[in-house]
């Protein structure tokens, strides 16, 4: 497989298939809000966006970046999303790396989020639809993140089968600069957990995948074959 690893900024043309990549703490956000039930979650454009889509779906859960506001639900916190009861709900998502990232590819054939939580079913998924060309997204400060490129790095590794050691990316993400502005509260709308949740290796079975829907860019879970699986095939 080939890897590109790119900043928003850097992608010149709509890659074919894109992984895009904020481990803190969009899709670490977006993996909880599935495993606590949501059905969908729409990607927005911009807050006014979010908060015209709540008003349009009182019954939709608005969350951004930052402290607590008026029309949104909740922050974008794994911590203080994960016991939020989501069953059957739609998640209106609006962040300042992540969603940015994937509406920047939405034209892409197969777009998918990821985070470290995620890492090896999006690798599988990889490797199940034999991906041989995969641009990177690399959402964090302006592609620079390490958080975002050691997990993009991990998981195209794993992409193509080969037996990789987390330990030395999971540090790397543990060392950069979002980690420690979450830790020393200089980023607001934070949960204690945080960090060691968006860290948490593998903690869901499912990909992320995200489409257009009727204009709007809408994220699903995505069941992927087993390693038994894999190897059946």
């Amino acid at each position: 497989m080939e890897a590109r690893f790119l900043g928003i900024a850097e992608l010149a043309q709509v890659p074919r298939v894109a992984v895009v990549v904020d481990v803190v703490r969009a899709f670490t956000v977006a993996a909880w809000a599935f495993a606590r039930g949501a059905e969908k979650i729409v990607l927005a454009e911009s807050l006014d966006e979010a908060l015209a889509l709540k008003a349009r779906h009182p019954h939709w859960v608005a969350l951004k970046d930052g402290p607590p506001a008026p029309g949104f639900d909740r922050v974008n916190s794994p911590g203080l999303l994960r016991s939020v009861d989501l069953a059957g709900r739609t998640v209106v998502q609006k962040t300042t790396a992540g969603t940015v990232g994937a509406l920047a590819v939405k034209e892409a054939s197969l777009v998918l989020c990821a985070g470290f939580v995620v890492a090896e079913a999006t690798a599988r998924l990889l490797r199940a639809r034999e991906c041989d060309h995969v641009t990177f997204v690399v959402t964090g400060e302006g592609g620079q993140a390490d958080e975002d490129l050691a997990c993009a790095q991990y998981i195209a590794r794993r992409a193509t089968g080969a037996e990789t050691d987390a330990a030395e990316f999971l540090r790397r993400a543990g060392d950069s600069r979002a980690a420690a502005e979450l830790a020393e509260g200089v980023r607001q709308g934070v949960h204690p957990d945080d960090i060691a949740l968006c860290l948490e290796l593998d903690r869901f079975p499912f990909a992320m995948v995200a489409t257009l829907e009727d204009s709007l860019m809408v994220l699903r879970p995505c069941a992927v074959p087993s390693p038994t699986d894999e190897a059946s095939t």
